[in-house]
């Protein structure tokens, strides 16, 4: 019986990006802004979840030198933000189609240079990045931009008829998916023959993963794994975000981190506390581009 509703799951959804990768990419455009309208509208749990996290962040993010929104309250931020989400989710189910040549065509890349001299030492590239703009687009259009392939590191999907259907996605742009059930091991294989990775690297771990940090003014749990395959392979990483201006995207990429190497616990926190500014930087400059609907601080509160 699951089964057959996993197979009926991913026949709907199949059913969905095909009939959206036949509309004119205009007619797309605004398909995905009324489709974030109504996740807004329907997902009250999640609606909830986001302003709460914006409203408790918003001060912090108005002190910052990158602020620049205008849009007055959290309710305004939450909204726009699905928004984006549903532009995402059109963009990703033309791409699925092979329908999303323009797309990639129009993206703009700034900080090339900082690729360049990372790529130039030979040893493996990470893609840092969070759940910002796009983000599969960054994967997905990163061959034709790069002439590379990237190794995506993901969570497997309970429903394996939709894992097949993003996998099929993912090998059509020249990806190769990484699952977190063995993903040290494939991730540092992918490094020591000079591959690239991308890794979000802004959700909740458990303690026994991560750093106690500050992020967005409140007490967060963020991975060691970054900074652990730096130290242990020396490999490259480099904080990589998209983001919308108007109808196209824009990918920023920021000069290699440089890690200390301190081995005590305060030097792992001031290590992850180094990669997690990069992504509240982008989070202050491009609010409504972060995936706030995520428990971020969950397990952090109190400790």
């Amino acid at each position: 019986m699951k089964r057959m509703l996993w197979f009926l799951q991913a026949g709907a959804f199949y059913l969905f990006t095909w009939l959206v990768a036949l509309l004119p990419a205009g007619l797309s455009r605004k398909l995905g802004t009324a489709t974030g309208e109504l996740m807004h509208r329907l997902l009250t749990s999640r609606r909830r979840i986001a302003e709460e996290n914006i409203a408790r962040s918003l001060d912090h993010m108005r002190a910052q030198p990158g602020w620049s929104c205008t849009i007055p309250d959290a309710a305004g931020i939450a909204r726009e933000t699905f928004r984006n989400i549903g532009r995402s989710l059109v963009e990703t189910c033309r791409l699925y189609h092979g329908r999303g040549d323009e797309l990639i065509a129009a993206i703009e890349v700034r900080g090339r240079e900082h690729y360049d001299a990372a790529r130039a030492r030979g040893k493996g590239l990470i893609f840092l990045t969070g759940h910002c703009g796009n983000w599969e687009l960054v994967a997905l259009a990163y061959a034709r931009l790069f002439n590379s392939s990237m190794s995506v590191v993901a969570r497997r999907q309970n429903n394996p008829y939709l894992n097949r259907m993003v996998e099929t996605m993912r090998m059509h742009y020249d990806n190769r998916v990484i699952y977190k059930d063995n993903a040290l091991k494939n991730m540092m294989a992918v490094i020591r023959r000079n591959g690239v990775i991308g890794l979000l690297v802004d959700q909740a771990v458990f303690p026994e993963e991560g750093s106690l940090i500050p992020f967005l003014g409140r007490p967060a749990w963020a991975s060691k794994a970054p900074v652990l395959l730096a130290r242990k392979t020396g490999v490259a990483v480099l904080p990589a975000f998209i983001h919308r201006e108007g109808d196209r995207h824009v990918i920023e990429l920021h000069p290699e981190l440089v890690f200390s190497g301190d081995a005590s616990e305060e030097g792992w926190q001031q290590d992850v506390k180094r990669y997690s500014a990069a992504i509240e930087q982008f989070i202050v400059r491009y609010p409504t581009n972060w995936y706030w609907v995520h428990r971020r601080w969950k397990r952090a509160e109190g400790a």
